[in-house]
């Protein structure tokens, strides 16, 4: 059997016993592919030490195999909290003023890549697949090239791809897009990235593209394709249907009683959109101030990134903000926002979903955003909810029957709250149905399979040989 290798910056290594792919996020994802391919996933442990090995621990679970490096504190600072933290990622998300650009640092994140590639090319074999996930590993395919590695390698980039001229703001743009040549198959989350991406090469690497998705680079071939993401459709639903018996939805049913609940669940991230959505809340109470006691927006969001300066501004902000609404409109019998900072487990999550009769998903900017895929294969087929969907999240392209909206815009948002709380339930159903049976089809399966049939096709392709200094060795 052939074997596919997956590069993610983390890697979570499920205890000994443990299904391999139920330790969530990623391995969810990827656990189609895994079942065809015998299977190592190489990356990050987590792990920050003084003095890391340059040798991967190998630890076997079943069918896949975990290659994990530690990281020096000064690696985390550079290459993770900084270039791809505070350089790439608010770039990638059009925040260009968050963006905080250090030569250290790019300098940090390209020796990473480099020591990941050294480490992961002695693993390689000759028929082995090869897949990366995310922006913290742009350059790996060029690193791993420089090592001699000629195997098919393809990339994901699960969030944005900025216009053109956003992402040429950052320095070290060009290089970083020419190193990207240096992979066969980069896939995205939708249309748009596809477009921006492949306009960045046209315009600054001047690519010439051959059709089909598929453009020459500085004299390489590389394909360009939108992969929308999917979720484990089956799993989820089950784990709503059965949610009732759940303590914590149980408890949080009851503390409603009669009262309608509007969900947001983000990770505390800029992107988000959380003080917006707050922000919007609060107008809708005041716009419908009958609402008032009969309505309970609850905000899960878990703390991220508490190492970044602006994650813990960000947290600061929230939290005044929350104290700020809950002061003048709460009673002593009615508090309008009830906002959580502790991950709740997937089971949870469904169950509140479930219950809500809106789904608040409103990002300022999402490459994807699985929370409303989540929500609308939560819902119940004989009454379902509303998701309230930002048009600038990758999922309203999928997902057009929920009430997109403008995430700045808090008026907007406020009404589609009121739309949605009012809405007849044949409209909610006629909403509802076709987005449930497009996420049925759209799975995190017919995504997988879609990637890696692609990545495939790689295989037959004839390639130079590297004219590098590590292959003339």
């Amino acid at each position: 059997m052939a074997r596919l290798i997956i590069v993610s910056n983390r890697v979570a290594v499920p205890a000994e016993g443990k299904d391999a792919v139920s330790a969530g996020g990623l391995a969810v994802a990827v656990k189609e592919a895994f079942s065809a391919y015998e299977g190592l996933w190489f990356g990050w442990s987590g792990n920050i030490r003084d003095n890391p090995s340059p040798e991967p621990e190998l630890i076997d679970r079943g069918p896949i195999q975990y290659a994990v490096l530690d990281l020096s504190p000064q690696d985390h600072r550079e290459y993770y909290a900084g270039f791809a933290n505070r350089a790439l990622w608010p770039i990638m998300h059009y925040r260009i003023g968050l963006g905080t650009f250090s030569r250290s640092d790019y300098a940090g994140y390209q020796r990473v890549n480099q020591t990941f590639a050294q480490a992961l090319a002695k693993l390689v074999e000759p028929d082995d697949l090869i897949w990366v996930h995310d922006y913290h590993l742009l350059p790996l395919a060029s690193e791993l090239r420089g090592q001699g590695i000629a195997n098919p390698i393809g990339y994901f980039h699960h969030i944005p791809w900025p216009a053109a001229d956003v992402f040429n703001t950052l320095p070290a743009s060009g290089e970083l897009l020419r190193a990207m040549a240096d992979y066969d198959l980069i896939g995205l989350q939708t249309d748009s990235d596809v477009q921006n991406l492949s306009r960045n090469f046209i315009d600054t690497m001047r690519a010439i593209p051959l059709g089909g998705g598929s453009m020459m680079v500085d004299g390489r071939r590389t394909r360009i394709r939108a992969f929308p993401i999917g979720i484990d459709v089956a799993s989820f639903k089950d784990a709503a249907d059965k949610a009732g018996s759940n303590k914590v939805v149980r408890e949080t049913m009851a503390g409603l009683r009669t009262r309608k609940l509007l969900i947001g669940v983000d990770r505390l991230d800029y992107s988000k959109g959380v003080p917006e959505r707050m922000e919007a809340v609060d107008r809708f109470f005041a716009s419908n101030p009958d609402q008032r006691g009969n309505v309970v927006y609850i905000q899960i969001t878990p703390k991220s990134r508490s190492e970044v300066p602006e994650y813990e501004q960000l947290s600061r902000e929230v939290n005044e903000k929350v104290g700020d609404i809950n002061g003048m409109l709460g009673e002593p019998a009615w508090t309008p926002i009830q906002y959580v900072t502790k991950a709740y487990p997937r089971p949870v999550l469904a169950g509140l979903y479930r219950a809500a009769r809106v789904g608040l998903v409103t990002p300022m900017r999402d490459g994807m955003n699985l929370v409303a895929k989540e929500y609308i294969v939560a819902q119940s087929e004989e009454d379902p909810g509303v998701l309230v969907l930002s048009k600038f999240a990758g999922a309203a392209r999928q997902l057009p029957e929920a009430l997109l909206v403008n995430p700045y815009d808090r008026f907007e948002v406020a009404e589609a709250i009121r739309q949605a709380l009012y809405m007849p339930r044949g409209e909610r159903l006629e909403r509802w149905k076709p987005m449930a049976e497009r996420m049925l089809r759209e799975d995190v399966d017919w995504w997988a399979r879609n990637f890696m049939a692609e990545l495939e096709t790689f295989r037959t392709v004839e390639r130079e040989p590297p004219t590098t200094a590590a292959a003339a060795e």
